[in-house]
Parts: C-alpha cells; sequence; structure tokens
C-alpha cells in the first residue's frame, strides 16, 4: 500500500486547480473532443463571422449607452451644449441622447458604432443568408438552421426598429408616426393594437420606455438564444465545404478550431470592430441635433428608414390609395395589402428549404456546398427576389432619387409599380441562361483545357489557339456536381391493370420538379468517352 510523502514534489497551483474542474465538471474531456474540431477555410465562411461580430459590437456598446439614456417621454427643456437647441422642449429621451452625444466621453462614437454595427449586422445577415442560399447549404440536415438565422434577421429588423425610434427625433418620429398608420389600417384589432403599442392616442408618453424594454431586453434575449441555439447547430453538422480532391459527404476539409481557427477569427474580430469604429468615425449617421425633436404636427424633409424596412416602405409608398367599405367599416387596402405581401414573403423565404426539399423529393444529407451555376433554378429566384427587393428599395426612397436626380416622382413611382412584377421576371430568365452558359463553358474547359491566348497555325493552314490542361483537382471541381434525373407521374395503369389515380399534388410536384432538374435547367457533364477523345487528339487541343 502506497503513502504520500511530504517529500513528493506539489503540481503547480494551476495544475492543481485544472485538475480539481476537470475532476468535477469534466472540462479537460470536453475541450480535447471539440478544440480540435475541423473548420473549412473559404472566403464566403466569413460572412457569418461578420455578423457574429456585429452582434457582439452592439451589445458592447449598447451596455454603454444604457448608462446615459433616459428612456422617458416626460418634457424637459434642453440646457445642454448643443445652443442651436438651448431652450426648446424635448422629451427625455431625446435630451439624454443629446447628452450623449455632446457631453459624455467617447459618447457619439459609441452611438455611433452602435448604430453602424447594426446596419452591418443586418447587411451581414442577408448576405450571409443569400450565400447560404445560392450554395445549397441549407438542405438537409440545416433546415432548423436556416430557420434560426431567419428568425434573427426577422428579430434583427425589428430590434433596429425599435432603437431606431428609441432618440425621439423628429426622422425616427415620423417612421414611428408611419408604423401606427400602418397597425391602424388592420381590420378590426389596428385600433386595439394601437393602443396597445402606444398606451393610448399616438403617440402617448409610454411608448419610448416600451421599445425601450424591447430593444435591451426582450428582443436582444431571443437574439442572443437564436445566436447560441445557431452556433451549436453549426458546430454539431460542421460547415458545408465545396467540391475538391479528397472533400466528401463524410469529411470536413481544413484546419482545427484550435489554434488556427480561433487565432484567425480573433484577429477577424478586431478588423471587423476597427472597420466599424473608423466608418462611425467618419461617417456621420442619424445627426439628431440637425433634426431635432419629435413633434406630432411636423414630419422631416427626406425621412427615410433604414435600409432593412426600405422594402416594407416601398410596397405601401407605391401602392395605390385604394380604399372600400364594407358593411359600414373602411378598409385601407393601399396599406393592408402590402402588410400582407411583407410577412408572406418572409414566410417563403422561411420555409423555402423545405419547398425544395419537397419539389425535388431529395432527403439525403448533404455537406458538399453547390456552385450556383449547377443549381440554375433555385439561383435564378434568388436573384429574381434580390431584383424585388431592391426594386422597393427606389420606391422607399422615391423622393430622394426625384430630388437628387432631377426625375418625377411619380415616373419613379410608376417605374416601380411595373417593375416590381417584370423586374424579377427579366432577372429570373436572364441568371437562368447565364447559369447554363457557365455549365456549358465548365463541360468545354473540361473537354478541351484552359484558353492560353496562344495561336498555332497547322501544317495546312488552320489557325487553331492551344488549349492548357487542367490540373486533376480542377477537373474534379468541375465534374463533381450530381447530375439528376426529373422525376416522372407513375403510370396510369399498375402490373395489375388496375387504374393509378393520381394526385393534383403529386402532379404539380413533378412540374415543379422538371422546372429544377429537366434538360433545359442542366447541361449534361462530359463523359470519359468524350474526354478521352479529345485526349487522345481527336480535336484541337
Amino acid at each position: 500500500m502506497s503513502t504520500v510523502t511530504n517529500t513528493q514534489k506539489k503540481a503547480p497551483a494551476g495544475e492543481r486547480v485544472a485538475d480539481w474542474a476537470d475532476g468535477r465538471l469534466g472540462i479537460y474531456t470536453l475541450a480535447k473532443a471539440n478544440m480540435r474540431k475541423i473548420f473549412p477555410d473559404h472566403w464566403s465562411f466569413m460572412l457569418g463571422e461578420i455578423c457574429l461580430y456585429s452582434f457582439l459590437i452592439i451589445i458592447l456598446t449598447g451596455v454603454y449607452l444604457t448608462m446615459f439614456f433616459h428612456p422617458s417621454m416626460n418634457e424637459v427643456e434642453y440646457a445642454g451644449s448643443y445652443v442651436p437647441l438651448q431652450g426648446q422642449l424635448m422629451s427625455e429621451a431625446f435630451n439624454s441622447t443629446m447628452t450623449i452625444s455632446f457631453e459624455v466621453r467617447g459618447g457619439l462614437l459609441i452611438r455611433q458604432i452602435h448604430h453602424w454595427a447594426a446596419l452591418i449586422f443586418l447587411a451581414g445577415m442577408f448576405v450571409h443568408m443569400m450565400r447560404v442560399f445560392f450554395t445549397g447549404a441549407f438542405r438537409k440536415p440545416r433546415e432548423i438552421n436556416w430557420l434560426f438565422g431567419f428568425l434573427l434577421f426577422f428579430l434583427g429588423m425589428f430590434t433596429g426598429f425599435t432603437g431606431y425610434s428609441l432618440p425621439d427625433d423628429l426622422l425616427s418620429g415620423t417612421g414611428v408616426r408611419f408604423m401606427q398608420g400602418a397597425i391602424l389600417s388592420v381590420p378590426i384589432v389596428g385600433t386595439y393594437l394601437s393602443m396597445f403599442l402606444f398606451g393610448g392616442e399616438f403617440p402617448g408618453g409610454d411608448f419610448v420606455a416600451r421599445f425601450y424594454s424591447a430593444h435591451v431586453l426582450l428582443l436582444p434575449g431571443i437574439m442572443l438564444g437564436l445566436v447560441v441555439a445557431h452556433l451549436i447547430l453549426v458546430f454539431v453538422h460542421k460547415h458545408t465545404h465545396f467540391a475538391g480532391p479528397g472533400r466528401t459527404n463524410d469529411n470536413v476539409v481544413g484546419m482545427p478550431l484550435l489554434p488556427v481557427y480561433m487565432a484567425k477569427a480573433g484577429g477577424f474580430f478586431f478588423l471587423v470592430f476597427g472597420v466599424i469604429a473608423i466608418v462611425a468615425a467618419v461617417a456621420t449617421i442619424n445627426p439628431i441635433w440637425a433634426i431635432g425633436p419629435y413633434r406630432p404636427d411636423q414630419v422631416g424633409t427626406g425621412a427615410q428608414p433604414d435600409w432593412y424596412m426600405g422594402f416594407a416602405e416601398g410596397l405601401i409608398r407605391v401602392m395605390p390609395g385604394w380604399e372600400i367599405n364594407l358593411w359600414g367599416h373602411t378598409l385601407v387596402l393601399g396599406v393592408m395589402i402590402p402588410l400582407a405581401i411583407f410577412p408572406a414573403v418572409l414566410a417563403a423565404i422561411a420555409v423555402y428549404p423545405f419547398i425544395e426539399s419537397w419539389i425535388t423529393g431529395d432527403k439525403r444529407e448533404h455537406h458538399i456546398a453547390q456552385r450556383p451555376r449547377n443549381a440554375p433554378t433555385r439561383t435564378a429566384f434568388g436573384v429574381a427576389w434580390i431584383t424585388a427587393y431592391m426594386i422597393m428599395l427606389v420606391g422607399g426612397g422615391n423622393d430622394l432619387w426625384a430630388t437628387h436626380f432631377h426625375l418625377s416622382i411619380n415616373a419613379i413611382t410608376w417605374f416601380v409599380r411595373i417593375f416590381f412584377f417584370v423586374g424579377p421576371v427579366i432577372a429570373f430568365i436572364v441568371t437562368k441562361r447565364i447559369c447554363l452558359g457557365l455549365q456549358r463553358r465548365d463541360k468545354d474547359k473540361v473537354l478541351h483545357g484552359r484558353e492560353s491566348g496562344i495561336i498555332k497555325r497547322l501544317p495546312h493552314g488552320e489557325f487553331v489557339e492551344i488549349h492548357e490542361p487542367l490540373s486533376q483537382g480542377e477537373l474534379y471541381k468541375l465534374t463533381a456536381h450530381e447530375q439528376y434525373e426529373p422525376a416522372a407521374l407513375p403510370p396510369s395503369v399498375d402490373d395489375n391493370g388496375v387504374e393509378r389515380r393520381t394526385g393534383a399534388l403529386e402532379k404539380l410536384r413533378v412540374k415543379l420538379n422538371k422546372s429544377y432538374y429537366g434538360d433545359d435547367n442542366q447541361v449534361a457533364k462530359p463523359t470519359q468517352e468524350e474526354y478521352k477523345e479529345i485526349q487522345n487528339g481527336h480535336g484541337h487541343h
């Protein structure tokens, strides 16, 4: 039986603490299993990191701002250092925002970093979701993570709107008034919703405090939970990676989390923080001192929402002012229809992974990201949606387009009304043709190699261009995508001669499936026979 003597050398204190914690929490075992997890190295994955780091910056700067902001609509007289507003009546919310901007050390910079980080967070979310969409990274098993990302974007829009409204300046107050008018147009419940939100007739005396609670507690808390859930699922499912030698659906090729990935991620965080700080320092955003406090009888000239609300604003601005009377009630279709279209578009984006899975009938797991050109119908849908969004952004700022470019506001409005329907169709057709053209170019590169620009004259006088052969890795990349067979309806009569009835839903699914995988939606990959024939000299090379 061994005994411990006092002459034995004791382990360092830090090591003893680590052993004690590991024995009770299993930290070392957990870290050993997960800290060497592999992450693919591709620039497009940095888009998600920009979102995460912007979110962290928003939280850090927001905590600082809450120490000085007073979410109250009680009226006070301004006596701060900004002379043009001295003596004016304003809410405590506006007054404290002025104090942050002019009297708190670093307050204006922190406030602008907070606002710019919010804009970049939502812009990063938008581009990150488009990357996931165009590469098919939302397919099984990542549909739930797509929903988490969508909810983050959706909640981020309203978190941004509530934060934008807190200073109670004339610009944000105009936006809140706009929203309240839209709420009032909702049949039956609109009035009740408005009363509940504003605590009485607009503007009431409570909406800043209510928006403040939602902005700093409710919405960020939900978003933080979604961010954690999103990252956990990324950790569980691993990143998708693009096709290449040695990359399959069953492995991940990249760098370990520790130390390489964490070192790069840490550096990238400070890079993002630095860029946002520089932008905030040199580009003024929401200068409330130049706009003034909100008054219900005034409207700010050139009032514009932040870009992520431009789609909704554009829908309402360009919609004709239609109204109908039913059973003694007036229905404001000019607002109701845009209010129906906006959530319908968002819902379609949210459930798209499930729609595509049903159309294609593909229930397999996918860990290889697709090149957008190899899914032309999906890519065309994505570009069509972005086109509609951008056209509505023009509608949301039709007054500024008119004044800056000396155009008729009516002409801009009619342009938006027409091209909201025509533009996405044109974008869909053009994008699909471009994707198919790129597929044909890839096929030609595989068969003939890369154009070298060197012209050679053959003995019989013909001029040909010399092509450089592709490496095996490049050949694999251009031919790794799958070729799909379009779905077909089952025979109308089964093996026993009994008539088989096919439902309308299945007929629709098969028809939509052909729009994804039909002969006019994918270019056949070169066969080995074609490749060998070219390589053996039966064609110019």
